[in-house]
């Protein structure tokens, strides 16, 4: 989530560079990135160039679609962070979800999945507002605060008389401004701040908290009162702690084999909690939602950890649905992004989403079981105290990557090149689609941080004021 911190990348006009900037350290410190490509670790078949493969088995028994949705349906989002695309149900050799798995099988799921940016403070802003974080008040600096003004999709929740709750496992969700439109808001207690990684092991604490509040939220006997509940599960996060007295052995010495082993470790709990749902009287009217916040990076364009870039590993992410006896599985390969969360989660349940809300639900898609219409997915990364903006369109397998304030762009082809390091930067493909990305960046409206105006990287807002 914010560990990254130690590894900016910040990259001049980037106007004669070849794949784009890489990841270097803010003041000179010693970033966290891989001392060269080929000492990258790569335990999964990633492709040629080191990108996101999948090995998504579209077919068998998922010809049944899904019919309704269950009367006076609760919602679970479980978001993990960190938790990268490339996991054992779409291909990932080692075991190391086997609830998440099981969930998956019996879930709706993405399979081109986009978060709106790459490390936590963006995409989740995104994600609770429907909107692109750009376009939200925030203090702008890297560990984000979102003042009151904005409208985060709880609020409409909770205006409809749903009840609202939620617990996390980070110092930085005690004042990001998250906890608008939560009735309840927890932190895992005794956490230890440290602001450039994680040194906590969270999940079997926050495991028992979300049991506690999802008790909590329904009185015994009450079959009619909803809630919506949400969970960031953290432990995948840097740094990658170990995990033996739960009975898993390192996998390695890897970042890579050490991550995994935080996987594992974070589906044990999770797997918990899941066992805790399905013993609930409410169980056959809850749906449940899983993604994550950001992928993770593993020596891809010599960088560490997230956030920074928008390279496919840092912003493909998981992302299915379990909708009880909804219908048979289903594997969707259109791309999507978590800026639609808030839209679906609202039409769920019931609740008119804001006008200014940019995503669209996905709900007809799980209904029918049917592919969305395709359309462009943007990913946004704003300027910060610690990073130049980054911002991208991908539409289909063709993706339009822009450096700072669009000083330079990349395309890339994302079907024949998936690790990003072929860019394309002439022909009419490429006219075509930067044209298509100027057209989508100007429909965001940008609004100029309200506190670190002198700091932020990006001179463009400084010069050109709000949009």
């Amino acid at each position: 989530m914010l560990s990254a911190l130690l590894s900016l990348a910040l990259v001049a006009a980037c106007a004669a560079c070849d794949t784009g900037p890489k990841a270097v350290p803010k003041g000179g410190g010693t970033a966290k990135v891989a001392p060269s490509p080929t000492a990258a670790p790569s335990p999964v078949p990633l492709g040629d160039a080191g990108g996101v493969v999948f090995a998504v088995d579209a077919g068998g028994a998922e010809e049944s679609a899904l019919r309704k949705l269950p009367e006076h349906a609760n919602v679970l989002l479980i978001s993990i962070d960190s938790l990268r695309a490339d996991m054992p149900w779409s291909g990932y050799p080692r075991d190391i979800a086997p609830a998440l798995t099981a969930l998956e099988k019996k879930s709706v799921s993405f399979t081109h999945s986009y978060a709106v940016s790459s490390y936590t403070s963006m995409s989740i802003g995104g994600l609770l507002a429907g909107r692109y974080p750009s376009e939200l008040k925030r203090d702008g600096f890297f560990f984000g605060t979102y003042p009151k003004e904005n409208l985060f999709f709880p609020e409409l929740l909770q205006a409809a008389k749903v009840k609202t709750v939620s617990a996390h496992a980070h110092g930085y969700f005690k004042d990001a401004g998250f906890q608008q439109g939560f009735d309840t808001w927890e932190l895992v207690p005794n956490l230890k701040w440290n602001n450039t990684t994680d040194e906590n092991v969270s999940g079997e604490q926050h495991e028992k908290l979300a049991e506690q509040l999802l008790a909590s939220a329904i009185p015994e006997g009450d079959n009619t009162s909803r809630f919506f509940a949400w969970f960031h599960f953290l432990d995948p996060h840097d740094m990658y702690m170990p995990h033996d007295a739960d009975g898993i052995p390192p996998f390695g010495k890897k970042a890579r084999d050490r991550y995994d082993a935080e996987v594992l470790y974070t589906d044990q709990k999770i797997g918990k909690l899941l066992d805790f749902v399905n013993k609930a009287p409410w169980r056959d009217r809850t749906v449940i939602i899983v993604t994550a916040d950001h992928g993770e990076a593993f020596g891809e364009h010599n960088q560490a950890n997230h956030g920074f870039e928008l390279w496919e590993n840092l912003v493909r992410v998981p992302l299915f649905f379990y909708v009880p006896g909804g219908g048979a599985p289903k594997h969707l390969d259109t791309e999507v992004s978590a800026i639609d969360l808030a839209p679906t989660i609202l039409e769920m349940m019931g609740v008119a989403k804001d006008d200014a809300m940019v995503g669209r639900s996905l709900l007809p898609a799980l209904l029918s079981g049917k592919e969305p219409e395709a359309r462009d997915v943007i990913l946004d990364l704003p300027d910060t105290s610690d990073n130049e903006r980054r911002r991208a369109v991908v539409r289909g397998q063709k993706k339009l990557l822009a450096f700072g304030a669009d000083a330079a762009m990349r395309e890339y082809d994302l079907a024949a090149d998936p690790g990003e390091e072929h860019p394309i930067t002439s022909g009419d493909e490429y006219t075509a689609l930067v044209k298509r990305y100027k057209e989508d960046s100007a429909a965001i409206k940008d609004i100029m941080p309200y506190a670190c105006q002198k700091s932020c990287l990006n001179r463009a807002y400084l010069n050109q004021g709000t949009k």
